[in-house]
């Protein structure tokens, strides 16, 4: 038998709200069909939260019709949303290509846990450079540069952490060669640089992003290269890193090109997500691309052709596969 073990003075109000709730709800067919999707993304200032954001804006103008709400949850990226998509914690998740390679074969970070057979891609976004930012009194001018120095490494679970660790595995290095390897999250290491907490950071992220202009305004950060022997082994030999430049002109004090090497933002899902819900939200960012394109700068230079294909290694779900196909991209 249930038995009402509320406090007695709440009772008056619990049997309000339940009689609001009932009143703002009603029993519509519409309603009685309400969907929820959540989409995975990263730190707040970072693009996969805007990406996210932006998907969630246009899948929800168009709410009315196929009765799915999208809301956005800042996570600790890459490797946590794909490892939440397996649980089925999340529907969508924004995941660095390489990543989404290392889950769909089981290796690297995912090694223990095995094959996500399940994965599914649904596209791709936008180019990320890894980006190592630095205080301009550190006297950091190359990778070799930051031996000794007080770096961020970033937060367990992030792509930019999983991806630090397979550049300092080709260095031969690890966190005892810092004199500091912290693991703040991406919304954290701006602040942390400009105090003197730390020297630099290493983040893999789209340009222009504000988690990096900020430091470079405030306290007159340097963008550094990331070049060498080790570098060019790790694009050899892994087929999800490309070599490529962070524009000359995009941040104060840079008016070259910065090289450097980096993957792909791409956005993934499960199996287990039905094929109309993965339809719709392809739906609504491509039948609105351009809209999609200027609700951030990273998004500007996007090509549905490519999207369907660069930097993914994961099956393409059904549901984006019926879209492209609708398109005769495919």
């Amino acid at each position: 038998m249930h038995r009402d073990r509320s406090f007695p003075a709440l009772r008056p109000l619990l049997a309000a709200a339940a009689a609001a709730a009932a009143f703002a709800l009603p029993a519509s067919p519409a309603f009685a069909q309400q969907k929820f999707l959540t989409i995975g993304t990263g730190g707040v200032t970072g693009v996969y939260y805007a990406a996210g954001g932006a998907i969630c804006r246009l899948m929800n103008m168009d709410r009315a019709r196929h009765g799915i709400r999208c809301s956005v949850e800042s996570t600790g990226g890459s490797v946590f949303n794909i490892n939440t998509l397996r649980s089925g914690d999340l529907d969508f998740g924004v995941a660095q290509s390489d990543w989404q390679f290392h889950a769909m074969n089981g290796t690297s970070t995912f090694e223990k846990d095995g094959k996500f057979a399940d994965l599914r891609a649904v596209f791709s976004l936008h180019p990320e450079p890894f980006t190592v930012l630095s205080r301009k009194e550190a006297n950091i001018t190359k990778l070799e540069d930051l031996k000794g120095k007080r770096v961020n490494i970033g937060n367990p679970g992030s792509g930019t952490r999983a991806s630090m660790e397979e550049l300092m595995n080709a260095l031969g290095w690890t966190t005892r060669d810092f004199a500091l390897a912290s693991e703040l999250k991406a919304d954290e290491h701006g602040p942390a640089l400009c105090d003197n907490k730390i020297d630099a950071f290493f983040y893999g992220v789209g340009h222009p992003s504000a988690n990096i202009q900020d430091p470079i305004t405030t306290c007159g950060a340097r963008l550094v290269p990331l070049q060498g022997p080790a570098v060019d082994k790790l694009v050899k030999e892994r087929p999800y890193y490309a070599a490529v430049n962070i524009p000359g002109g995009l941040y104060a004090g840079h008016p070259n090109p910065t090289p450097t090497y980096g993957v792909m933002a791409t956005f993934v899902t499960s199996a287990k997500v039905p094929e109309a819900t993965v339809y719709e939200l392809v739906k609504a960012v491509f039948d609105r691309l351009e809209d999609f394109k200027k609700l951030h700068p990273a998004f500007g230079a996007l090509d549905p052709k490519e999207m369907i294909k660069n930097g993914i290694s994961a099956p393409l779900h059904p549901g984006a596969v019926k879209y492209y196909k609708e398109k005769g991209w495919m």
